[in-house]
């Protein structure tokens, strides 16, 4: 996706106010120039003539100058937390890191039309300085963070990476995407998701179609891991391959729990990214 036209939008709010101070496209919690009212206030008590009501006025039995006081809509903080380990670059047809790109393309994209600030930090065993973009309003910034992740180098890595981003974003209020493969032992993912307690979290999970079903005939398969670049090679007979099945659907049933016991749900993405697809999801979490 080089040409603006060929980026694709996608819908997202959040299912709560946020307390942010500028303006914005959301729903804020605080007082402002927004236009949902929510009550009259005297007119000393909130020097603000221009907001005078004189009907509610001339109806106040205390005969009070009464002015409108409605809450503002506000802007959002929005991170992308990508993963850019090892294993992200591997991919049948697309490694999993271009697909991640296409994500950040798009968010970015989705971003500037609110009024979003959007910033990039991303990590393998570690945060990744080189590929870390502030928080900024651009119009340019989805080439800008697509193209970094599409040419960065890959590391091994794992949860320890993540844990060092998250521990910079303790108690801050934000709309926060975690995309990765999730492949790493999940026993300490459930501690690094509390810390991200003030904000509303998008697990996007990114898996590819050669990760999760093996190969339909007999064969001998030379396997290799990414993160380790262990190798190993294995006879395909059917029972391995139902193995295989079983162990990915195994997978993505902790992967469900885990987040669902952190009342959040994961955004699947295999293949290609899907802007409907997300925007749905926004949809039904905010029912």
């Amino acid at each position: 996706m080089t040409h603006a036209e060929q980026v694709q939008e996608f819908h997202y709010r959040l299912p709560h106010r946020s307390a942010g101070a500028r303006p914005g496209s959301h729903p804020g919690s605080s007082l402002g120039a927004g236009q949902e009212f929510v009550s009259h206030m005297n007119l000393h008590d909130r020097p603000d003539p221009r907001r005078l009501d004189l009907r509610a006025s001339l109806r106040s039995i205390t005969g009070d100058w009464l002015v409108r006081v409605n809450r503002q809509k506000v802007g959002v903080a929005v991170q992308a937390l990508v993963d850019v380990s090892a294993s992200m670059a591997f991919g049948a047809r697309r490694r999993k890191i271009d697909l991640a790109a296409d994500f950040v393309e798009s968010l970015a994209h989705s971003a500037f039309r609110v009024g979003d600030a959007l910033g990039l930090r991303a990590f393998d065993h570690a945060e990744r300085a080189d590929l870390t973009i502030p928080a900024t309003l651009s119009r340019g910034l989805g080439n800008v963070m697509a193209d970094s992740l599409r040419q960065c180098d890959t590391a091994p890595g794992g949860i320890e990476g993540l844990e060092d981003v998250v521990q910079q974003m303790v108690g801050r209020e934000a709309l926060v995407f975690i995309v990765s493969d999730f492949h790493w032992p999940l026993d300490r993912l459930g501690a690094v998701l509390d810390l991200l307690s003030h904000a509303f979290v998008v697990p996007m999970v990114l898996w590819d179609a050669a990760e999760t079903e093996p190969p339909h005939i007999d064969a001998i398969a030379p396997l290799r891991d990414a993160e380790t670049n262990v190798r190993r090679t294995l006879l395909l007979r059917p029972k391995l391959r139902s193995q295989w099945r079983d162990a990915v659907a195994d997978r993505r049933e902790a992967l469900n729990a885990l987040f669902a016991a952190h009342d959040l749900r994961p955004f699947w993405l295999t293949g290609r990214f899907d802007a409907d697809a997300l925007s749905d999801y926004f949809m039904e979490a905010c029912a």
